[in-house]
């Protein structure tokens, strides 16, 4: 049984070699009682950090289970799922769950569990908790609304509030919350624009991506993406937009 449950992972698992849009650090965190000592900077700012932004993003409701595999720089591997739990013909009630920075002799640097309600219309909800073994715990509230759809267009907004709970004592519970908007032409040209705040250190992320589908069929496909992102804070030096670009190829089952 555990052999027939591992093959059907692997059969659910789409393949990819980009990470999640708007991946940029989001674990940026205020000078509270001189806490910017050398050991506080090695470990939050030196190394980069787990995004808090929210990794499932609502499509068209489906009711079969699906899942994407993709691999990071640094040759460790990310493993989601969503599974149908429930519904009708207007929602559904998914599981979710991912497991990052899988290496091959052993260990992860973030587990994520929760719930996904999608609707037929687009849009939709969820609530996740993750844990991360360098820095502690988050709970993520999410939502996405279908502003417009028809054969070419389809235009939606998002937004998110995380609350992080870091291992370290000294270091206050935080709030990162954000938003952003995704429009798709066609299914073949799309362009996204996302903003996330963290209350400690007053951090402000901004990103503009852009899509094109390069190939598509039934059960695959085969997307470039490539934008800009940029971080303001009066606590960091000034920042410049920074490049990104990459290749995702995901199957769906």
């Amino acid at each position: 049984m555990c052999a027939k449950i591992a093959l059907f992972a692997v059969f659910l698992a789409g393949v990819s070699c980009m990470s999640i849009p708007y991946g940029r650090p989001a674990f940026f965190l205020e000078d509270h009682a001189n806490l910017m000592n050398d050991d506080f900077e090695d470990q939050y700012f030196k190394h980069p950090q787990e995004s808090v932004y929210p990794i499932y993003r609502n499509t068209r409701v489906r009711r079969q289970a699906r899942g994407v595999l993709n691999t990071n720089p640094d040759g460790s591997t990310n493993i989601m799922a969503k599974l149908p739990l429930a519904g009708n013909d207007k929602n559904i009630v998914s599981g979710i769950g991912s497991l990052g920075g899988l290496k091959e002799g052993g260990g992860y640097s973030s587990a994520t569990a929760g719930l996904a309600l999608d609707n037929v219309n687009g849009h939709g909800l969820s609530v996740t908790g993750k844990h991360i073994p360098s820095f502690g715990d988050q709970l993520t509230a999410a939502g996405t609304a279908n502003l417009f759809h028809n054969d070419n267009h389809d235009l939606s907004a998002n937004a998110f509030a995380t609350r992080s709970f870091p291992n370290n004592p000294v270091i206050p519970n935080f709030n990162t919350y954000g938003g952003g908007v995704d429009y798709m032409y066609n299914n073949k040209v799309g362009a996204s624009l996302g903003m996330a705040h963290t209350d400690v250190l007053d951090r402000t992320d901004y990103s503009a991506m852009g899509k094109l589908n390069i190939y598509r069929d039934p059960t695959s496909s085969l997307d470039f993406s490539a934008g800009v992102s940029k971080s303001i804070s009066p606590y960091m030096p000034s920042q410049s937009w920074e490049p990104s670009a990459g290749l995702s190829f995901s199957k769906y089952f």
